[in-house]
């Protein structure tokens, strides 16, 4: 496979992740840019990226690049993903992709158009245990799923100018942790949910910072998320099935799962891949999709996350500016 050339937005916590596990790779970004030009220089230095642009459009527009990698707040998404759609650059962006399904829908078919890949960078559909445990979800080795529970809990500091709680960047539980337990939901029901029901509590911000949810599918299969960034929660994933339920603690980043069949009690540990090469993972397959290989992304997966999302906040009266 040919060595693709990725350049990123945004230099922040993620974006020096991803930039990581490139070095690790033997590699590094060919180009950054960020709103702060010191900053992009500093990234890049750092990182041993060749090129720093002092303009957005710049970057996007060079036909050196293969892929553009969004590591921005939320509400920045959108629109930096649709300037590089129309640019025919592949696009791997940060979660929540967009900030709602009208959104993900135009770049969908844009990217669609310009016979590019469009993907959200969601570690865990590219981590070897699921795909591990979807094969074993294919062959029926639990029987039928019945119920899963989702928990995701964070403690921010309370302080409504903190992007985690700030309107203006599209803050709010639901688009920043939410986004992963529906995400596993969504990995291991049969199809999407069409009953949704809530609770909110929302931030004085009016953003949401607290919710439970419950979501059925036509199957009957159930999922309920519980989330909050006033607590610490285990990120602990449980699906339960006719012949056993399985759990996954740290499941963003997970390497085991641990079965308990229901018959005689018994468990089964599965362990595969490394927490540390999560990112790696994601751009390995984004790589294969690129070149034409085998589409790992799930765009189809990440499209009725958003529309889930879309529906609560809908319900919930949250409206952020860009979409007034």
């Amino acid at each position: 496979m040919k060595e693709y050339r990725w350049a990123v937005i945004g230099c922040g916590v993620i974006a020096k992740e991803m930039a990581e596990s490139m070095n690790k790779l033997g590699r590094s970004f060919y180009g950054v840019w960020n709103r702060t030009f010191e900053k992009a220089e500093a990234f890049a230095k750092e990182y041993q990226i060749p090129h720093v642009y002092k303009n957005v459009r710049e970057l996007i527009e060079d036909t050196s690049i293969d892929i553009i990698y969004i590591a921005t707040p939320h509400n920045l998404h959108y629109p930096f993903l649709i300037k590089a759609l129309n640019a025919g650059r592949h696009v791997l962006c940060e979660k929540a992709i967009t900030l709602n399904s009208s959104e993900l829908k135009e770049a969908v078919m844009l990217s669609q158009e310009r016979n590019v890949i469009l993907a959200e960078a969601m570690t865990l559909y590219h981590l070897p245990l699921y795909k591990k445990l979807h094969q074993l979800l294919q062959e029926q080795t639990l029987g039928s799923l019945r119920f899963i529970q989702m928990n995701f809990g964070s403690y921010k500091v309370y302080d409504m100018t903190n992007r985690f709680f700030c309107r203006e960047l599209a803050g709010g539980a639901l688009l920043d942790i939410g986004v992963y337990a529906l995400s596993f939901i969504r990995w291991f029901l049969s199809a999407a949910p069409d009953q949704i029901t809530s609770q909110v509590k929302l931030a004085p911000t009016g953003v949401d910072e607290q919710a439970g949810i419950l979501l059925t599918n036509p199957a009957g299969e159930m999922a309920s998320v519980s989330m909050t960034l006033h607590a610490k929660q285990p990120k602990r994933g449980m699906a339960a099935f006719d012949k056993g339920y399985l759990e996954i603690y740290n499941y963003p980043r997970a390497c085991q799962a641990v079965i308990t069949y229901t018959e005689d009690g018994h468990q089964e540990i599965i362990d595969l891949g490394n927490s540390e090469d999560s990112l790696i993972y994601e751009i390995q397959d984004m790589e294969t999709a690129v070149s034409g290989g085998e589409n790992l992304m799930h765009l189809d997966y990440t499209t009725d996350v958003m529309d889930i999302m879309t529906k609560l906040r809908k319900d919930w009266g949250i409206v952020y500016p860009e979409e007034e």
